[in-house]
Formats: C-alpha cells, sequence, structure tokens
C-alpha cells in the first residue's frame, strides 16, 4: 500500500490535483478560524472593491465576497463529494448485480438503467427541482443522486461480464465460494481504477450540477454555497455595473476544484488504460498487484 501511494504521488498531475483539492477541503474545514464571523453579515459599502480590508471585495449587500466564498465551499464541496459518493456506491451496486447474475435480474437492471439514461440529465433535474420549489442542499444532493448513477452502472456492468468468465472466477465457483465473496473478493478490486474514474467525475458532476440548479434560482437563498453567490450576482447586475469579483470569485472555486479532480481523474485513467502511460511507476504498480493476486489465488 505504501508503494502504492508513493506511486500515486509520484505523478505530477495527480499530485497537484490532491494538494488543490486537499488545500480547497482544508479551508472549507476552519472557516470558522480563516474567516470568522457570519457570511451574511453586512461588512462595508454595496460593491467595493478589493482592497486590504476586503480581499475579494464586497457584494451589492455589502457582504465580505472572502468570507462567503470561505463559508460557501463547505457546503458546495461537501454536496459534492457525498453525492459523487452515492452516485458511485448506486451505480456500482447496480452494475455489478446485473453483470454477474446475468439472466432475467441483468435483463430487469439494465432496463431501469436505459430508461433513466435516455432521459436528458439537466432538464430532468430542472424538472424535479422545479416541482421541489425552493431546495436545499440536502434536497439537491438527493435528487442529483437519484438521477446520475446510470452512467457508471453501465461501465460496470460491462466490466463485470466480461470478468465474471475469467479464469479465476470460475476457479472460485468451482471452489464453491459464495457470490457475495466471488464479487467482493475476485472481480470488486479489479474494478477500482474503474470506480475511481466514476467516483471522480461524479463528483465534478455533482458540483456543477448544484451550481446550475443554485444558479437557476432553484436553491435556498438563505444558504451560502458557491451557487448561490453566482445566483446573487446575477440578480445584483454584477457584471454590468462592473463588481467582476462577486462573479469571479465563486467561479474560480468551481474551476479550480474541477481542475484538482480532473487531475486526480487522469491518473486514474492511466491505471484503467495502461496504453496512455505504459511505462508510468503507478501501471507498473498496477500491473505487479494483478500478478501477485494470480500468483495467489494459483497457489492456493
Amino acid at each position: 500500500m505504501s508503494f502504492a501511494l508513493r506511486s500515486i504521488f509520484s505523478q505530477k498531475k495527480a499530485l497537484i490535483g490532491f494538494i488543490i483539492v486537499a488545500a480547497l477541503c482544508l479551508m472549507a474545514i476552519f472557516a470558522p478560524i480563516i474567516a470568522p464571523g457570519e457570511p451574511g453579515a453586512r461588512v462595508g459599502r454595496s460593491h467595493q472593491a478589493p482592497s486590504v480590508e476586503h480581499v475579494f471585495g464586497t457584494t451589492k449587500m455589502g457582504r465580505d465576497v472572502y468570507r462567503q466564498f470561505v463559508w460557501g465551499a463547505r457546503s458546495s464541496l461537501s454536496v459534492g463529494f457525498a453525492t459523487g459518493i452515492a452516485i458511485t456506491v448506486i451505480g456500482t451496486a447496480i452494475g455489478l448485480i446485473a453483470g454477474y447474475a446475468g439472466g432475467r435480474t441483468d435483463a430487469v437492471l439494465d432496463l431501469a438503467t436505459n430508461a433513466v439514461l435516455v432521459i436528458p440529465n439537466m432538464p430532468l433535474l430542472i424538472l424535479l427541482a422545479s416541482f421541489a420549489g425552493t431546495v436545499g442542499p440536502m434536497t439537491i444532493m438527493t435528487i442529483i443522486a437519484l438521477t446520475s448513477w446510470p452512467w457508471g452502472a453501465r461501465m460496470t456492468r460491462s466490466q463485470t461480464m466480461a470478468l465474471r468468465n475469467r479464469d479465476f472466477v470460475t476457479a472460485a465457483k468451482m471452489i464453491g465460494e459464495p457470490a457475495w465473496r466471488i464479487i467482493f473478493v475476485e472481480i470488486l478490486p479489479n474494478l477500482t481504477p474503474l470506480i475511481g474514474i466514476n467516483l471522480v467525475g461524479s463528483i465534478i458532476y455533482a458540483i456543477v450540477a448544484q451550481t446550475t440548479l443554485e444558479y437557476l434560482g432553484f436553491g435556498d437563498p438563505l444558504k451560502v454555497t458557491w451557487g448561490t453567490m453566482l445566483y446573487n450576482a446575477q440578480n445584483a447586475s454584477a457584471i454590468m455595473v462592473g463588481a467582476w469579483w462577486d462573479i469571479a470569485v465563486p467561479a474560480a472555486g468551481i474551476a479550480l476544484t474541477g481542475l484538482g479532480l480532473a487531475l486526480i481523474n487522469f491518473t486514474f485513467d492511466e491505471i484503467a488504460n495502461p496504453q496512455l502511460r505504459s511505462g508510468s511507476a503507478l501501471t507498473r504498480w498496477f500491473r505487479l498487484t494483478r500478478a501477485r493476486n494470480r500468483m495467489m489465488r494459483s497457489g492456493q
């Protein structure tokens, strides 16, 4: 495991991505320390430009943009990560069950997956949010999680179907191993790179989807998030009056988060597709791990 971690952090892209995401997460965790005070409090004049007193300027209501940015990261990142994990868990579970069981179970789950997959995701999110009215982060997280799992389920199902007929799975069935052990011990470890890609991609999508819904006015305006910051800035005509910082700051937070996660995602993609960088240390570690697992299974 320590070699695996060293191999991951030896990749410059992954290291930069982890640093960016970790810095944003630490900022959100320690928000009460680095940005003390109420983010909704009026602290200055309307649309003050960035200065020593207000590093990122103020909003139309005289609120400190820096304080809102730091506190808004808490909600945006927590919803993004929690929703991404939920999407990945749902998609992986459905894909594993469908791919391994086959037959009628696979047909039913595949039909349900295709039914959700063919519906345009963002219009569906907007429709559900409009029926729900003004919704908080938890409701947005639930809506996104329940409508965004099919892509990961399709990938997991396809890879599981390819693995269930491999020699080591057949050998496990012949010696009488239960289905749950075959799924979790024999098949699931081989899906780790794919699950990593799905997880990181889902987190990025969740953050963008949450921001989009809140920017369109479906979020709770009393909750400080990067999405509600953009919504309030748009309503205040920040660009037209020259208060570019009101929009640039939350947009930069979203962009930095997406950049960091994309760099991490590229590393997982290298693991899943060794052709991208066949000489990398991380790919070599993955190949050695698979070879060691095959040797251990053949020796049992």
